[in-house]
């Protein structure tokens, strides 16, 4: 969930010791010309493949259990989610930046780090992955799968959709500010002495917004995640409301990427020079 690019060094530092990537071009035709964009769209679609077969199955794997206390439980499948997240973004993000994500793309793109072609391709390449993965889903779990809902995302009863509106700008909100923090340049200078793996906290962000978004909406924060499921469950009332996993992970990838880049990220670029200026203050 961080950027393929590399980082050139520019001639007006100002004495800073971390390089900030230059701001990918709005269009970049010469991207298309190149087998690391192509290279990149397949690593995206294959990581959301494989994220939603698990995470799916592993949904209908719980939902199967008639023991309350014989399957993974709603822990057990907030741990699915937030685990593949870990190792999928571990295992792509030399590769295409590890979004699996359109509303992490979505985001990234806000803040100048991809550009606007790769950044749809992203997007497709994602939907038509989690639409792949679940297909797989229903194959192998097919009378499960079709009884009990399809891991489909959808507004619990009791909340209104405003209510399932808010939870998932909220949870994309936490998802991508942290992606934009573990993937951020500058905590080279500022917290050398606190070394991060970067999948590490995605991961855990989404584990955690799991735990408490999936009694609302099942939990989305993945436009594709949610497509997918709708698209092989393929059921009216999914349908219904489906857009506030559109439109909330959208929203709060904005939210994130201005209150990083713009408030956060230009205050403790602020703060850096100024402490290097000063060093006994």
């Amino acid at each position: 969930m961080s950027k393929e690019v590399s980082e050139e060094p520019q001639a007006h530092h100002h004495g800073k010791d971390y390089v900030d990537p230059p701001p990918a071009p709005l269009l970049d035709f010469a991207e298309i010309k190149l087998w690391s964009f192509y290279r990149a769209l397949i690593a995206e679609f294959i990581a959301t493949l494989l994220f939603l077969y698990v995470t799916v199955a592993t949904v209908i794997g719980h939902k199967k259990q008639t023991d309350p206390c014989g399957g993974v439980g709603l822990l057990g499948i907030a741990w699915a989610f937030g685990g593949m997240i870990f190792i999928l973004v571990y295992c792509t993000a030399g590769i295409s930046g590890g979004h699996i994500n359109p509303a992490v793309t979505f985001g990234l793109f806000l803040a100048r780090k991809v550009s606007l072609i790769r950044a749809v391709s992203y997007m497709v390449a994602q939907c038509l992955g989690a639409i792949c993965g679940v297909g797989l889903v229903k194959a192998f779990m097919k009378h499960p799968y079709n009884s009990l809902g399809g891991g489909a995302n959808s507004i619990a009863p009791g909340y209104s959709t405003g209510t399932a509106l808010g939870a998932e700008i909220i949870g994309t909100f936490v998802l991508v500010y942290t992606v934009f923090s573990a993937t951020d340049p500058k905590r080279s200078a500022r917290d050398s002495h606190v070394p991060v793996l970067a999948p590490l906290p995605i991961g855990f962000a989404v584990f955690m917004v799991h735990l408490a978004t999936i009694p609302i909406t099942g939990t989305g924060i993945n436009p594709a995640r949610s497509f997918g499921a709708a698209v092989i469950f393929n059921n009216d009332k999914i349908w219904d409301d489906h857009w506030v996993f559109w439109v909330g992970p959208f929203v709060g990838a904005l939210a994130a990427a201005a209150y990083h880049q713009y408030i956060l990220r230009a205050a403790a670029i602020k703060a850096l020079g100024s402490f290097r200026s000063n060093p006994t203050n």
